[in-house]
C-alpha cells in the first residue's frame, strides 16, 4: 500500500509518500510545497492544490492521510491550517483517492509510542522506522511522514472518506 501523508500549512505543506505495511515501511519520497511569500491566500491555496494534485497524479497513492486540525490557543493558526487542509481533501477527492484522518495524539502514539511525544521524538522515530540516514526536515516533512506511518500501522483505517473513483 502507498500512502501520501500530508501536514498542511499555507506557507509550507509537508508531504511524505510511504509504502508498505506495519511490518515493513519505506519512504518513497518526501518534501515540502512552499507557497510564494506575500501571495494572497487564494493564490497560496491554488498553488498547494496544483502541487498536491501533481504528486497524486504521479505516484497514485492508495490513500491520502492527513492530521485532524488541533485547536489550541492560536485560532488564527488553526484557521490557516484548516484552509490548507481543505485543499488537501479537495485534491484527494478530485483524484478519487480515499482519505484517512488521524488525531495528533494518534499519530504520535503510532510513531513514538506516546501520544504526547515532542517533535524531536517524532522526528527521530520516523527516521528510525523508515531507515532514513538523516532526520527528516523541516518539521512539516517529519509530521507528514509520521501521518503516513500512522496510517499504515492503523487497522482498520479510521475515518476513511470516500470509496475512490469519481
Amino acid at each position: 500500500m502507498l500512502v501520501l501523508g500530508v501536514d498542511p500549512g499555507t506557507a509550507s505543506t509537508g508531504y511524505g509518500l510511504v509504502r508498505g505495511d506495519r511490518s515493513a515501511m519505506e519512504a518513497v519520497g518526501f518534501g515540502t510545497v512552499r507557497t510564494p511569500p506575500g501571495a494572497a491566500l487564494p493564490e497560496r491555496l491554488l498553488h498547494i492544490y496544483r502541487e498536491l494534485s501533481a504528486l497524486i497524479q504521479e505516484h497514485r497513492p492508495d490513500l491520502v492521510a492527513v492530521e485532524e486540525v488541533f485547536f489550541n490557543r492560536n485560532v488564527r493558526s488553526a484557521l490557516s491550517v484548516g484552509h490548507a487542509r481543505g485543499v488537501v481533501l479537495l485534491a484527494a477527492a478530485d483524484a478519487g483517492v480515499r482519505v484517512a484522518e488521524y488525531s495528533p495524539l494518534a499519530v504520535k502514539a503510532a510513531v513514538a509510542g506516546y501520544g504526547r511525544a515532542d517533535k524531536a521524538q517524532v522526528q527521530r522515530m520516523v527516521a528510525h522506522l523508515l531507515a532514513l540516514t538523516r532526520l527528516p526536515r523541516p518539521d512539516h516533512v517529519a509530521d507528514a511522514l509520521a501521518v503516513a506511518v500512522c496510517c499504515l500501522c492503523s487497522r482498520p483505517l479510521p475515518a476513511v472518506r470516500g470509496e475512490g473513483g469519481r
